[in-house]
């Protein structure tokens, strides 16, 4: 699992000495308020500045002057610290602050004021100048003598003046119960349907007899009737559920709604051409999370920055980036790439997953039945590069190919020919945080087996769909493969270390047999050479049941050398075993979905969703679509397609998790630079964008606050401080736009 943390960056350093003196409190004051003088009747001790922030009472309130000309929240900071929690319990933090002139962010924290520098609890209200008042409940997740109040007030290219009073952190209160809004009772994909495909939807009631309903289209014309079938209660929600099948409707058009037990679905379309539109989303996702290079506001609009870490101030930069301190004596030229995910870091571990299911998709158009690799051709996806005649969907993956063979340990070297784990920031960073305004000292990470294999099998397969546009690219990823192949060989148990997670993801993997076998069946399928067939058919991995549950993932890539050994042309002995054996998961995860109630082929025991659940659904729905283009079998094309009902709106939340898709959707994903909820200036995620989705778990402090007790399906806030449940990352979305592919392949 892969632990993300969001630092407070403040100011160890930077304080400024408290500005006047004030006894503490008097005894018998209340017990549980842990802020002296939080209304300022005494001065402002022991509140502090940092450097050129002005701060004093008046007018009964602490006022700072704030010099405008910052680049990040926390160079200008009104603070308190030496504050006591108590572990597990619950606290309201609340004040009252304006901001002159309107309409400045600021970033109010509850957090640790030492390092690692956490953050407990935090908002980013944006302030008015009429006085309001906020207030917010967290539990605290640790206990700590050493917590701090802050309020941090840069990144104003403007001089403006903060005002703030009634500062309270109020312990031993109640929480708050979280109750969050799902909308209508009737639970339905809410971007589309096909014609000729399932149609179902969840309805939420306390009946337990069948009920009547009926579908509507855009005009309000009844065109369907029929019942509900009762499910009882489904074990991933807590929810009395019903199922709706209303397939038999093979109409067009959009607006229908579906009624039953006096309530009314959002609008849904029964068509096409919304997954034709998210299949281009879904993949243009990736141009925005570039690194090393300016993001064009011409092809993106509303989303151009300046180039990320390309060595520019305040980037300490990614051309010559060092190992840390004793692990080695050279540096990388690592720039480009994909950012991982909300954060500054790029990972070879989940960089090669990606990159496969991103090549998967365009390789799985040009072998499937139903393929259109033209939909991904040159100029669908409005990238620099379009217009150079080679897929715009190759193109955009070369980018983090480029960043992938960088990351390779030099000739000369001890461990030549391996790959370094990752690279990333020295200390997480805070929220909001453009690319090219993080100031932190950027570090390669050990090499590991497992990022080695990575990076075998995914220039592996680049070397094969590459050729025909660019040998010379094709022969240096082949080389670069075969290099990674024999340092994995040489070196089979480096493991990445499982708490090496402070300023980027630890993503540890102890067991690599798996990538070992994917490796083998990538290079195999590039090659057809006898050491890596024989490796393949003499893996355990080989004939190893690996469709479980939880489906394939950074961690568990059996299933990418599994799904490509049974789909791309080989001459492997006993292929028909291996497509079996893809074809007997597919049913397994076909019986998951027929047994549950909200229709998906996703049931993790005990209904424990993972971290990034969303795409773990979608990479089962993988397998189906996989059946489907082996055997022609209807049923496995209906099983793949109904899985998206569930990203797409029919789900216990009534909520599309994907950004732009459905009358609710989640907006709010998880990053540093795709943060509107903190800064009105910045974009929300673009359209096309997954969420991870619920995650049992709750890592992050403020769905601990809010989801405690939680089950299964509503383990999920969309909240961008919700780093554990709504986060973005390039390998979901490569799920999604494997999957959305598919879809619009069968409409």
């Amino acid at each position: 699992m892969k632990r993300r943390r969001t630092a407070l960056l403040t100011l160890t350093g930077l304080l400024a000495t408290a500005l006047t003196a004030m006894p503490a409190a008097p005894a018998g004051a209340d017990e549980v308020e842990q802020i002296r003088n939080g209304t300022f009747d005494n001065g402002t001790d022991p509140w502090w500045a940092s450097e050129g922030v002005t701060a004093g009472v008046s007018d009964g309130r602490l006022c700072a002057d704030v010099p405008g000309g910052t680049a990040n929240r926390w160079d200008a900071i009104v603070g308190h610290n030496d504050l006591t929690l108590v572990e597990g319990e619950t606290y309201r933090f609340s004040f009252s602050a304006t901001g002159s002139p309107a309409g400045h962010v600021v970033r109010a924290i509850v957090g640790l004021q030492v390092a690692p520098y956490d953050t407990f609890h935090e908002v980013s209200p944006q302030l008015s100048v009429s006085g309001d008042t906020y207030s917010y409940t967290f539990t605290a997740p640790v206990g700590t003598e050493q917590a701090q109040v802050g309020f941090q007030l840069g990144g104003s290219p403007d001089p403006w003046r903060f005002c703030v009073d009634d500062v309270s952190l109020l312990g031993g209160v109640a929480p708050e119960p979280y109750e969050p809004d799902t909308g209508p009772r009737v639970r339905v994909n809410q971007v589309g349907y096909l014609p000729a495909g399932p149609k179902n939807a969840t309805l939420v009631t306390d009946a337990t007899e069948k009920l009547a309903w009926q579908l509507k289209d855009g005009s309000g014309r009844v065109v369907r009737t029929g019942w509900t079938v009762p499910r009882g209660v489904d074990a991933s929600s807590g929810q009395n559920v019903h199922s709706v099948d209303f397939g038999s409707y093979r109409g067009h058009g959009a607006g229908f709604t579906l009624t039953a037990d006096g309530e009314t679905s959002h609008p849904f379309d029964i068509d096409a051409k919304a997954y034709e539109r998210l299949r281009l989303d879904s993949a243009k996702y990736y141009y925005t999370q570039r690194s090393g290079v300016a993001i064009r506001d011409d092809l993106r609009p509303g989303y151009g920055r300046p180039a990320g870490h390309v060595d520019v101030a305040p980037n300490q930069g990614d051309g010559a980036v060092p190992c840390r301190p004793g692990e080695c004596d050279y540096t990388l030229d690592v720039t480009g790439g994909w950012y991982d995910a909300g954060d500054h870091g790029k990972y070879v571990v989940n960089g090669g997953i990606s990159t496969w299911e991103v090549l998967s998709t365009y390789e799985r158009a040009r072998h499937a039945r139903t393929g259109e690799p033209h939909k991904l051709g040159d100029r669908t996806l409005n990238i620099p590069e379009s217009g150079n005649k080679v897929p715009d969907i190759l193109d955009e993956a070369r980018w983090e190919l480029e960043f992938l063979l960088k990351m390779q340990v030099p000739d000369g070297e001890p461990l030549a020919g391996m790959a370094h784990h990752k690279i990333h920031d020295e200390q997480w960073t805070g929220l909001p945080l453009l690319p090219h305004d993080d100031p932190q000292k950027r570090e390669l990470h050990p090499p590991t087996t497992a990022a080695t294999l990575n990076l075998a099998a995914t220039a592996a397969q680049a070397a094969r769909l590459y050729r025909p546009y660019d040998k010379q690219f094709a022969d240096r990823a082949l080389a670069a493969a075969r290099k990674a192949w024999a340092a994995a060989l040489a070196h089979p148990d480096r493991i990445a270390d499982p708490d090496d997670g402070v300023g980027g993801g630890a993503y540890p993997d102890d067991t690599v047999s798996d990538e070992f076998y994917w490796a083998a069946a990538e290079l195999y399928l590039t090659t057809g050479e006898r050491e890596f067939r024989d490796h393949v058919l003499n893996s355990p991995v080989h004939t190893a049941d690996i469709f479980g549950p939880t489906g394939f993932d950074w961690a568990r890539t059996a299933a990418a050398g599994r799904l490509d050994l049974a789909t791309v042309p080989n001459k492997l002995p006993g292929l028909d075993k291996v497509r079996r054996s893809v074809v007997a998961g597919a049913d397994r995860y076909l019986a998951t979905l027929k047994a549950h109630p909200y229709g998906m082929p996703y049931a993790p025991q005990g209904n424990v969703y993972d971290w990034g659940s969303s795409h773990q659904v979608l990479n089962n729905a993988v397998v189906l679509a996989t059946a489907f283009d082996l055997t022609g079998a209807a049923k496995y094309r209906d099983g793949a397609l109904q899985s998206m009902d569930y990203i797409l709106g029919r789900n216990a939340l009534n909520i599309s998790y994907v950004t732009g898709y459905g009358e609710v959707h989640a907006k709010n994903q998880h990053s540093r630079w795709y943060a509107r909820q903190l800064d009105p200036n910045l974009p929300s995620p673009p359209a096309g964008t997954l969420s991870g989705g619920p995650n049992s778990s709750i890592q992050d402090p403020f769905a601990q606050s809010k989801l405690q007790g939680c089950v299964g399906q509503f383990c999920f806030i969309d909240d961008i401080q919700s780093w554990s449940t709504n986060e973005h990352t390039i390998n979901w979305n490569a799920a999604l736009t494997r999957m959305a592919a598919f879809v619009a392949d069968q409409g």
